[in-house]
């Protein structure tokens, strides 16, 4: 008996796909929720090599933390090896599982598992949505496209480039050609038809990061020792403002939260207002780092809040820090699982 193929089936029963794509900023309908409502979800990747990835959930309110949400409401499963990213479409939580060659599917407000996507996946990186399309960067150059009412397998793009993060704006979807701090270009997909339309270039700075935001996409780029740049780009591919980062070196970790854009620079976290004219002098925190590459290896901003984590440097679990964003003190310290990389607001 094809048990993938019965779970796809019920999947598909289920999710009743009716409208087109929405990310994490955009997902605004309801639905049935449960234990998992309202909290905050931590991706915990794990150690490569051991499947000990999993997720914790803390509630709004930072007072009640519930670990290993997957394994608790799948029988004792092990969720795999390497969490690389969640991605969220209607009431459900893709989990992009690098080193186990899968994404793993679940009610995002249960956590209980509902399907599997495994065919044509070698070390998939990051998922996005659109026109009914999941789309996930694999094997560090493709672009693998999903039907998402089945979860089948529909086609290959070869991106004939690094293919790291991937976003949905304005029904396109954008794959950033950039890994490990270098390369300076992003792909354009037509979301109609998920054809290769273009490829765009920033004139400045290697991208580290780049992310979707109210139908544009904004990519973060930076050099070692010179000055770091925003850029925003339309939804049909083009640059349309650049914001010059002068005298901040090493940007990263961008995000958009409360209408500001947050970034890092080494430990230092910094803020500022997305139509500013001045660039931030000071930072609003300057985290610590227990090991080398452990600090900030998580960020996010949720809520007025900023989600840090440190990974320990893989030999224990995180210690995540939440800091509030206006003034930098710190709300509270929590002991999460293993190498935390990710927050994502349930």
């Amino acid at each position: 008996m094809n048990f993938k193929k019965i779970v796809s089936i019920a999947f598909a029963s289920a999710l009743l796909f009716t409208t087109s794509c929405r990310n994490e900023s955009t997902f605004t309908e309801e639905y049935p929720k449960g234990k998992y409502e309202d909290g905050i979800l931590m991706a915990n990747e794990g150690n490569f090599g051991t499947p000990n990835a999993d997720v914790t959930f803390a509630s709004n309110d930072l007072s009640s933390v519930a670990q290993q949400i997957f394994k608790t409401n799948n029988n004792n499963e092990n969720l795999g090896d390497v969490l690389q990213h969640i991605g969220f479409y209607s009431k459900y939580a893709f989990l992009v599982l690098n080193n186990t060659d899968k994404v793993k599917v679940v009610d995002r407000f249960g956590f209980n598992k509902v399907a599997e996507i495994t065919e044509q996946l070698n070390n998939p990186r990051y998922i996005a949505f659109n026109n009914n399309k999941i789309y996930i960067t694999n094997d560090t150059k493709y672009v693998n496209i999903y039907d998402g009412n089945n979860l089948a397998f529909i086609s290959r793009l070869n991106i004939n480039d690094t293919a790291e993060r991937i976003v949905s704006a304005g029904n396109n979807i954008f794959v950033q050609n950039a890994a490990w701090g270098y390369g300076n270009k992003i792909t354009y997909i037509n979301g109609s038809d998920s054809t290769v339309n273009s490829q765009i270039t920033v004139p400045n700075g290697q991208i580290q990061k780049i992310i979707a935001d109210n139908g544009f996409v904004y990519a973060i780029a930076s050099d070692a020792a010179a000055d770091s740049y925003i850029y925003q780009i339309s939804s049909t591919g083009a640059i349309t403002k650049t914001i010059n980062l002068t005298g901040i070196s090493k940007a990263a970790n961008l995000t958009i939260d409360g209408g500001k854009f947050y970034f890092t620079s080494g430990m230092k976290i910094y803020g500022m207002n997305v139509n500013a004219s001045t660039i931030p002098t000071s930072p609003i925190v300057t985290a610590t780092e227990s090991a080398p590459y452990s600090g900030l290896y998580g960020f996010d901003v949720i809520g007025g809040r900023i989600y840090t984590s440190d990974a320990q440097g893989f030999t224990a679990d995180s210690k995540v820090t939440v800091y509030d964003a206006n003034n930098g003190s710190i709300i509270k310290v929590i002991d999460v699982g293993r190498g935390t990389n990710g927050f994502y607001k349930n």
